[in-house]
């Protein structure tokens, strides 16, 4: 089985936000993959980026560090978002994503940590119509 490195992981993962490409983010997850996030709860992945990029006008992430579990079994990686919703308000953060990883590397669960406060409102407003 081929093993995809963590580099590789952030770095595509960290590109398919910045491009909303639905495939590239969920093609980094096993098939039954889940994503835990603080606004949209948990969801399978193959549901949560589709959902993510319709809310999505534009994105730019800041890659700040990754860390390395010493048995390469969990990923974290600490990058400022600077979202902008689709209906063209900015809602900027600062986030890190816990990744739970297989054998090959690829991402079982995604545990998305930052605080909604500042950006709750503005979203919620955007989703409820």
């Amino acid at each position: 089985m081929n093993s995809i490195s963590p580099d590789v992981l952030v770095s595509t993962y960290l590109k398919a936000l910045s491009t909303a490409d639905a495939g590239l983010a969920i093609n980094l997850f096993t098939p039954d993959g889940v994503v835990d996030s603080p606004l949209y709860g948990v969801q399978p992945a193959r549901d949560f980026y589709p959902a993510l990029f319709a809310d999505t006008a534009e994105s730019v992430l800041t890659l700040r560090e990754t860390l390395l579990s010493a048995d390469a079994k969990t990923l974290a990686f600490w990058f400022d978002f600077d979202w902008v919703l689709a209906n063209g308000t900015p809602a900027p953060f600062t986030v890190v994503d816990v990744a739970e990883l297989d054998e090959g590397g690829l991402i079982r669960r995604l545990h998305i940590v930052f605080d909604t406060h500042p950006i709750r409102g503005s979203w919620q407003i955007q989703n409820q119509g």
